[in-house]
């Protein structure tokens, strides 16, 4: 699994392609760079790319640990896959997002990509900005995430 790191303005052309940054696409290493699913985060207002390799992994995971006679396993199922779309770039990087998937995400001519684990985040950069709340509110959850987390220094 890789875990993308980095954070950029992307343009996107009249007919939806984007062009993915050169350190993502270095993260991800020469076999992957072809194949990708695409879809909206079913919880946030962002649209989420995986490699084709990853979106594999996580429904592998997915499947293993839910079963499909159990209706709110089914709707989970549906949630996590609702609008994916398998893409391929061409050999310069770029890739075809689907009109209705822009249009879903709210993102016109710009967006942002972030790094995530496991897959890449494509925002509104005006929906992103707003993503996490204040300043308060971001160091509130990192506290409440973080104060019961013990070190030990043998395992880093």
């Amino acid at each position: 699994m890789t875990i993308f790191t980095g954070e950029y303005d992307c343009k996107v052309d009249a007919k939806g392609r984007i062009m993915l940054p050169a350190a993502f696409r270095r993260q991800m290493g020469e076999a992957e760079l072809y194949r990708f699913v695409v879809k909206k985060d079913p919880y946030e207002s962002n649209l989420e790319l995986f490699t084709i390799d990853e979106w594999d992994r996580q429904n592998r995971l997915i499947l293993k640990n839910t079963h499909p006679y159990n209706p709110e396993h089914r709707q989970f199922l549906r949630d996590f896959r609702m609008g994916a779309v398998e893409l391929e770039s061409d050999n310069t990087g770029r890739i075809l997002i689907p009109a209705r998937l822009l249009k879903a995400a709210s993102i016109d001519n710009e967006m942002k990509l972030t790094g995530s684990i496991g897959k890449i985040e494509l925002w509104s950069p005006i929906l992103y900005e707003k993503s996490g709340g204040d300043v308060d509110t971001r160091r509130e959850r990192a506290m409440r995430i973080m104060e019961n987390v013990t070190y030990n220094l043998d395992d880093l």
